[in-house]
């Protein structure tokens, strides 16, 4: 037992992808960070470079410019492992320069907006078209269950009961065709994103199915009732729905009137589905390259 935790880190801390309700309607109270009484210390901005080091899930929280305090969707306990069950996403490169102009737009109307995953502010990767494509290269997930905590012993179950429920999948078109603002259940951070409402849809929603039915197996609790598949791009602290989409809508409002927005953002082919414990990640369904 001891090994299997080993295998799976020491931290139970949750993903770094909250849960996202667009139904959450009482804005947060935005949490201070620190001890009180003690004056919190800023640290000077990360160099661009660190960039290049980051991976798919990595983190650079203490380079912020500003402090930035977390709230954990559950509280630590030994013995439990963060859940995450998600497709996989690259963003195309020509997509990638259309969202980065939208990126750069918003920054420069909402401040204190960072990059999903690496927390690194937004701003600062604006200031660098090649860092801001390279950010913008790397994975995001389109989330099939809830982050959840899971206990050790039930690790082996919930994996093997994924790949029979998951393995049979043909490939499919994944569209992403609407900019959207999601605000997590506690209302402790709004995230901007990509949201699937056509094609791929169908396909996906059966998939959170199924992954329903295994979470409720263990008795974990399920996706929200009306799934909204989605991939997050950029968060910030609070919930700021209101300055946040009226930037998007304000700036996409630019675009149409030139000609620049199309009816789709990007379009993803499905490749595969992925489990993430705690530090190790499963294939679920993994379709071979064409």
């Amino acid at each position: 037992m001891d090994a299997l935790r080993a295998s799976y880190g020491d931290s139970s801390s949750d993903s770094d992808t909250d849960e996202l309700s667009p139904a959450a309607e009482n804005p947060g109270e935005v949490p201070t960070s620190g001890k009180q009484g003690k004056e919190s210390i800023s640290l000077p901005p990360p160099p661009l470079s660190l960039l290049e080091s980051i991976g798919s899930t990595g983190s650079l929280d203490v380079y912020s410019t500003e402090t930035v305090t977390r709230v954990r969707n559950f509280p630590h306990v030994h013995g439990n492992y963060a859940l995450h069950v998600y497709i996989p996403v690259f963003i195309p490169l020509l997509a990638k320069k259309e969202i980065a102009c939208v990126l750069k737009r918003v920054a420069s109307l909402v401040p204190h907006l960072h990059l999903v995953e690496a927390d690194i502010p937004l701003n600062i990767l604006c200031n660098d078209d090649q860092k801001l494509d390279h950010a913008l290269g790397r994975e995001f997930h389109i989330s099939l269950g809830r982050s959840v905590p899971l206990r050790v012993h039930q690790i082996n179950s919930l994996v093997s009961m994924l790949r029979q429920k998951l393995q049979l999948h043909k490939r499919y078109w994944i569209d992403f065709n609407k900019w959207e603002v999601f605000v997590n259940d506690d209302s402790t951070r709004s995230f901007l994103s990509l949201e699937i409402t056509t094609s791929g849809l169908s396909e996906i929603s059966k998939q959170i199915d199924a992954v329903n039915e295994v979470y409720k197996l263990h008795n974990l609790p399920e996706f929200y009732k009306d799934p909204r598949p989605h991939i997050s791009l950029v968060w910030a602290l609070g919930d700021i729905r209101t300055s946040l989409k009226g930037a998007v809508d304000g700036e996409l409002k630019k675009l149409r009137a030139g000609g620049c927005v199309q009816n789709r953002i990007f379009t993803s082919k499905f490749s595969g589905i992925e489990c993430k414990i705690g530090n190790k990640t499963h294939k679920i369904c993994k379709l071979p390259d064409e």
